[in-house]
């Protein structure tokens, strides 16, 4: 290990013999950070401070890229002088077998929203969300992980999205026929 000390013999970092770059903690956790090239930080309110001096209102900067194993950009955490933005992928190119979306309105009336606090919060909080291992078989592209697996599951509510708009648009297309049916019948 190449352990940097700080203050007398207060140890602040540590690149281990596997290549995990460590700041604030000795001992990083089993897992992601376990693995070569990882960084693990511990602290306190702001673990991680990302600041790029060319942001602008007219300008977005990348705080965070972030590449898949052949290099290309599938995903990024962007700044500009007011706004964080979270952008995953989207372009038509990185897509094929693309058709129109059917049945929203089904598959939207399975989900089962709750209301619940987190056991870590002791202030016992009411929030809105779901549960990941009910969402997986609805919606599988949000849900990362296996219920009751070695990881806690999480899941990514923005890939709800596609699925909560195409339901609006089926629900206004019959709220548009029935304003139709009535206006001829009224008329």
């Amino acid at each position: 290990h190449l352990v940097f000390h700080a203050g007398g013999n207060t140890e602040r970092m540590r690149i281990t013999s596997g290549g995990v770059l460590s700041i604030g903690d000795a001992t990083p956790e089993s897992g992601d950070a376990s693995a070569p090239t990882s960084l693990y930080l511990q602290g306190g309110e702001a673990n991680m401070i990302i600041k790029n001096t060319d942001a602008t209102s007219s300008s977005n900067r990348q705080g965070i890229a972030f590449l898949n194993s052949s290099g290309t950009r599938v995903g990024t955490i962007t700044i500009n002088s007011s706004a964080t933005g979270y952008v995953t992928s989207s372009d038509y190119r990185l897509k094929e077998n693309v058709t129109d979306m059917t049945n929203a309105t089904t598959r939207l009336k399975e989900l089962k929203p709750k209301r619940f606090n987190w056991i870590a919060d002791e202030t016992n909080t009411l929030v809105d969300g779901f549960l990941a291992h009910e969402v997986s078989n609805i919606v599988p592209e949000a849900v990362v992980g296996d219920k009751d697996g070695a990881e806690m599951q999480g899941i990514d509510q923005s890939k709800l999205v596609p699925l909560l708009v195409k339901t609006i648009q089926e629900q206004q297309t019959i709220i548009e026929d029935l304003k139709a049916r009535i206006e001829t019948l009224e008329g």
